[in-house]
C-alpha cells in the first residue's frame, strides 16, 4: 500500500510527467501537419536531414543543366528552321537555272531569271545571317561548334556548326558566275549552274540531318534529366515528408490521451484532501 503524504505527490508528478510528453508529441505532430514534413530541421534527424539538403541541393543543379539543354535546343530549332528556309531556296534557285538553260527562251526571260536567281541568294545570306538565339548562330561561317553540359558528371553533348553559307567550304560549291549583276546571261550559263545546284542541295541536306540528330540527342538527354528529377525529388519525399492520414490519426489519438492525462492529474491533485479526510474522521 502506497503512502498518503502531504509533501510528495507522487501520482501527480507521474501525471504531469505524462502529460509533459504528450503536449511534445502533439506539438511535434501538430509542426508535421502545418509543414507537410516528417522531418523539418537537423534536429529531426541529424543523418536523412543532411541526405535531403544534398538532394536538394543536386535537384537545383539539375534545373540549372536543363536551362542549358532548353537554350541548346532553341538555339538547334532556329538554325534548323533558317536551314530548311535555305533548302526551299535553293530548290527555288535549281528551277530558276534548269528554266534559263532552255535554247528557247528569249534573252529578256532569262535576263528576268538571273535577277530573280540574284535575289534568291540575298534570301540565303539574310537567312544564314539571322539564324542566332542568344548570341549563337550554328550556320553562319566561322561558326563555332556549341559545347552543352550533359549532367552533373560535367559530361558534355557537342553540337558541331553546320556552314550553311554561300562560301567555298558552305553550299556554294564551284559556282560560276558570269558576272557580278547577272549570275548567267546564256543557256550554257545557266546549264552550268545545275550540277553546282545539286551539290549544294545535297549538302544542305546532310547538313540539316547533322542538326536533326543532335537536336535529338539534346532532346533525349533533356528528358532523361526531368526523369531522373522526378525520381529524386520522389526520393527526397519518402525521406522528409509526413504521412498526413498517419499524422491526423496520431493527433486524435494524442488528444485522447491528453484528455486522459488531464482527468488523472486533476485525481492526483485531489489525494491531498485525503489527509483532511482521515483526520477529520478522528
Amino acid at each position: 500500500m502506497s503512502n498518503v503524504t502531504v509533501n510528495t505527490n507522487v501520482g501527480a508528478m507521474a501525471a504531469l510527467q505524462s502529460l509533459n510528453q504528450t503536449s511534445r508529441q502533439f506539438r511535434e505532430v501538430e509542426d508535421r501537419i502545418t509543414t507537410g514534413l516528417k522531418i523539418s530541421s537537423a534536429k529531426d534527424n541529424g543523418a536523412v536531414y543532411a541526405i535531403a539538403v544534398m538532394q536538394r541541393s543536386e535537384i537545383s543543379s539539375l534545373d540549372v543543366l536543363q536551362h542549358s539543354l532548353e537554350r541548346a535546343t532553341s538555339v538547334i530549332d532556329v538554325a534548323i528552321g533558317a536551314g530548311e528556309t535555305v533548302a526551299d531556296v535553293l530548290n527555288e534557285m535549281k528551277t530558276r537555272v534548269i528554266s534559263a538553260a532552255d535554247t528557247s527562251l528569249d534573252t529578256t526571260s532569262r535576263m528576268a531569271m538571273s535577277d530573280d536567281f540574284m535575289d534568291l541568294i540575298r534570301q540565303i545570306w539574310h537567312a544564314v545571317k539571322n539564324a542566332e538565339f542568344d548570341g549563337t548562330n550554328l550556320i553562319d561561317e566561322g561558326a563555332d561548334d556549341m559545347v552543352v553540359p550533359a549532367n552533373l558528371s560535367l559530361d558534355t553533348i557537342t553540337v558541331q556548326a553546320q556552314n550553311l553559307s554561300l562560301g567555298v567550304d558552305g553550299l556554294w560549291w564551284n559556282m560560276p558566275i558570269a558576272s557580278a549583276t547577272l549570275p548567267f546571261t546564256t543557256a550554257s550559263e545557266a546549264a552550268a549552274f545545275i550540277p553546282a545546284m545539286d551539290i549544294a542541295i545535297e549538302r544542305i541536306s546532310l547538313r540539316l540531318s547533322a542538326l536533326g540528330t543532335a537536336a535529338k540527342a539534346i532532346e533525349g538527354q533533356s528528358q532523361f534529366l526531368y526523369k531522373l528529377q522526378d525520381a529524386m525529388t520522389e526520393g527526397v519525399g519518402n525521406l522528409v515528408d509526413a504521412d498526413m492520414a498517419k499524422e491526423s490519426g496520431r493527433m486524435t489519438a494524442l488528444q485522447t490521451r491528453q484528455a486522459l492525462v488531464q482527468q488523472s492529474l486533476s485525481i492526483a491533485n485531489r489525494a491531498p484532501n485525503m489527509v483532511l479526510a482521515l483526520f477529520q474522521a478522528a
